[in-house]
């Protein structure tokens, strides 16, 4: 008899899901079942039913993990914003590893090796950015898992020390405001330069001087007040017009002994201290002689671009954000790197437009690269091609593509970039064999 709404099942927790969900079966079914962990026996009552799969709901654990820990957020479980909190440190780093091995055996049919997940300097505390919606009383908050309520918040455990400061500031003007106009803030924080940029996502370009003024006073390290304006109803969070209400428009930060430019719209890694070890990690696996031409697509602001200019002999970086490409080449400028040429437009596009590769760097967004772009690289044959992932089955499905095509893939490195999360970053390095 196939399987109900509101029916209670017994069944044992198998593995993680790629949202942090437990894993079970049940009479064919596949079933997904919030906060619970590998090992674990629990009663689960069924909340949504598909052909193949269900959702469920912890009722009763018959028995627990000995990796469960108490998550040091009371918000866990309700806030959308962590899924692992529940589950020890080490347990972590392995089931974002498995995470790697899954997809490239699932989608790409590869044995190949997944190296044991890098730790995170700091399991919390560690990102320097966030971005909060806000309610129609002005308070902040996270939306609840694949909802979009908002769940209010005082703090956050995963946000670094310096931002949260600012936060705190934040949330107590925004008490006292009377806009309705907001939509999200974003806090934007350079650790190791100790600067701060808020951004306010308004629907409309009303201006909020008054807001922006308190927020600039509050603290010495908030160097500008930003407004976006998005009157948009969709998940995107930024609209395409900024305008600097208070301060400067943009903060410096400091990595891997370079100086950045980072903007409201740039990307810039939200784990800094974890990023500089994947940068790191990527310079060795791409084996810099001095002599390469490098191809680095999706560079963002710059930061791998510049960092492979002092070992190689010139870097074209690519990317389709104006704003970020304008960054990048401020960025050359003031760290006196001149071995750099920097394209704004897509990667799949503009890579035709270039000469020879030796050495390809590529860091996609999450859905990985387009069919095209890889063709086309394939076509200049770059001799090593390191590809940053943010997203283990897009990259899995892009390393079946370019095993197919004469290269071999040799090293998967996961990195923690992300801790308390299911994300797990990775760093792929691939090598041309010639024929």
């Amino acid at each position: 008899m196939p399987i109900q709404l509101e029916q209670e099942i017994d069944l044992v927790i198998e593995r993680l899901g790629i949202n942090g969900e437990g894993v079970g079966r049940y009479e064919g079914f596949t079933l997904f079942v919030d906060g619970a962990l590998p090992g674990e026996k629990v009663r689960a009552r069924i909340c949504e039913r598909r052909k193949t799969f269900a959702r469920a709901q912890v009722v009763q654990f018959f028995s627990r993990s000995p990796q469960r820990i108490e998550p040091s957020c009371p918000l866990f479980g309700r806030c959308g914003g962590c899924q692992l909190m529940h589950l020890e440190y080490r347990e972590q780093l392995e089931a974002k590893r498995m995470r790697v091995v899954d997809a490239l055996q699932r989608i790409a049919k590869l044995d190949t090796e997944v190296l044991p997940c890098i730790s995170s300097p700091q399991p919390l505390a560690y990102r320097n950015k966030i971005q909060l919606p806000v309610s129609s009383n002005n308070r902040l908050g996270l939306f609840a898992r694949n909802t979009h309520d908002l769940v209010e918040i005082e703090q956050c455990g995963i946000h670094c020390a310096l931002g949260e400061k600012a936060l705190g500031h934040i949330q107590s003007f925004l008490k006292h405001s009377k806009t309705t106009d907001l939509k999200h803030v974003l806090i934007k924080t350079a650790v190791h330069a100790k600067q701060i940029l808020v951004v306010l996502v308004t629907r409309t370009k009303e201006p909020l001087n008054s807001l922006a003024d308190r927020i600039l006073q509050a603290m010495s390290e908030i160097k500008g007040v930003v407004q976006n304006i998005n009157p948009t109803d969709s998940n995107v969070i930024l609209g395409s017009q900024f305008q600097t209400l208070a301060g400067q428009g943009w903060i410096e930060e400091k990595l891997c002994g370079l100086d950045f430019k980072v903007s409201p719209a740039s990307f810039f890694q939200v784990n800094p201290m974890q990023a500089e070890a994947l940068y790191k990690k990527v310079l060795e696996l791409a084996h810099f002689t001095g002599n390469e031409r490098v191809l680095d697509a999706y560079c963002g602001v710059g930061t791998l671009s510049l960092l492979a200019a002092r070992v190689a002999k010139e870097v074209i970086g690519i990317e389709f954000v104006a704003e970020a490409i304008v960054d990048a080449k401020i960025n050359a400028q003031r760290n006196h790197i001149e071995n750099t040429q920097f394209i704004c437009g897509l990667a799949e596009e503009k890579i035709a437009t270039l000469g020879e590769v030796d050495v390809a760097i590529l860091n996609p967004p999450r859905k990985g690269c387009e069919p095209i772009f890889l063709e086309t690289l394939i076509e200049k044959k770059p001799r090593r091609i390191i590809y940053v992932s943010c997203d283990p089955a897009t990259l899995a499905r892009d390393l079946q593509f370019l095993t197919q095509k004469n290269y071999r893939l040799e090293t998967v490195q996961p990195f923690d970039m992300f801790p308390q999360t299911m994300h797990v970053e990775c760093v792929a390095s691939l090598v041309y064999l010639t024929p």
